[in-house]
């Protein structure tokens, strides 16, 4: 099933879009399924890893250097409790450091943004970066990526009581929050080339201006939107169905990295294997109320 389609029964599953009905609150993430999966994850053979420089490399090291985040509901969040950061993008992660290491805990996290995505892999920091991370001509132009492991498209983000914004189309001469190198900004120019854009650093920062007022709406990657509406706040709501091209997400890997092909041949792996499904549903299907599981995009 195309992913705008699930997508959108997503939302109809949180709230009727548009009508200015609160968000219900989503369901918490099972973490004894999550955990569970995570520790049932392949591991490689040594002669897969010997194929590899980049694996190679990790598994001498002992720990795989991990670019990412712990901020995001659905694909990347630490739990304070217990210290251990669970998702879509986090488990995949840690598949990964298992399938090389043997260990899905043998990683080193660091926190990156939109903006210093690609510095962090340029600057020898982070040996892979996994972040709802959009390929993009000008990014492959700096890095390499793995992937795709998942698609998306942008969406519009407004106040519960907004009613004059109630698509992408009515953004113009509105005041309208992305993040800063992200795909946001292009999205804009293209398709609501007349709203007014305010960049902000982070993803919180946005979120903070829309429910401070100081922006009319905040358009960044779909998934990111429902990533805050699991999190039942009540004060937000898609305006609107998933607009412009869809977004492939990557895996960020130093430039002409053979990771590219070692990674993509262990997503082949999961998702024939049926780890890539399990993974969605525990991280995401679960927590917005869709139980459609989305086709994994093609790979190389």
């Amino acid at each position: 099933m195309p992913i705008q389609s699930i997508l959108k029964s997503t939302v109809v599953a949180l709230a009727i879009v548009g009508s200015g009905s609160l968000f219900a609150q989503g369901a918490p993430l099972n973490t004894a399924a999550f955990d569970a999966l995570i520790a049932q994850g392949p591991v490689a053979d040594a002669a897969t890893i010997a194929s590899s420089t980049w694996a190679s490399k990790i598994k001498q090291a002992g720990t795989l250097r991990l670019g990412s985040t712990q901020t995001s509901n659905l694909f990347s969040l630490l739990n304070e409790k217990d210290g251990k950061i669970r998702g879509f993008d986090a488990g995949l992660a840690q598949l990964l450091t298992r399938y090389i290491l043997g260990d899905a805990s043998k990683y080193q996290f660091a926190q990156v943004t939109s903006s210093t995505r690609e510095q962090v892999l340029i600057n020898n920091q982070a040996d892979m970066v996994i972040a709802t991370y959009s390929i993009t001509p000008a990014r492959a132009e700096k890095i390499s990526f793995a992937g795709p492991y998942y698609t998306s498209q942008a969406g519009v983000l407004v106040k519960a009581s907004n009613k004059t914004v109630q698509s992408y189309s009515d953004l113009g001469g509105k005041k309208v929050a992305t993040q800063a190198g992200s795909t946001g900004p292009a999205i804009l120019a293209q398709h609501a080339p007349k709203a007014v854009v305010q960049e902000f650093q982070t993803h919180q920062e946005a979120l903070d201006s829309l429910r401070q007022g100081r922006v009319d709406a905040y358009v960044t990657d779909y998934t990111l939107l429902l990533n805050t509406l699991s999190l039942g706040t009540g004060d937000a709501r898609l305006a609107g169905a998933p607009f412009g091209t869809q977004d492939s997400y990557g895996i960020g890997l130093p430039k002409g990295s053979d990771g590219v092909a070692f990674i993509n041949a262990f997503l082949k792996k999961i998702e024939a294997d049926g780890t890539w499904a399990k993974l969605w549903t525990i991280s995401i299907g679960q927590r917005t109320g869709s139980t459609a599981v989305p086709t994994p995009p093609a790979l190389p």
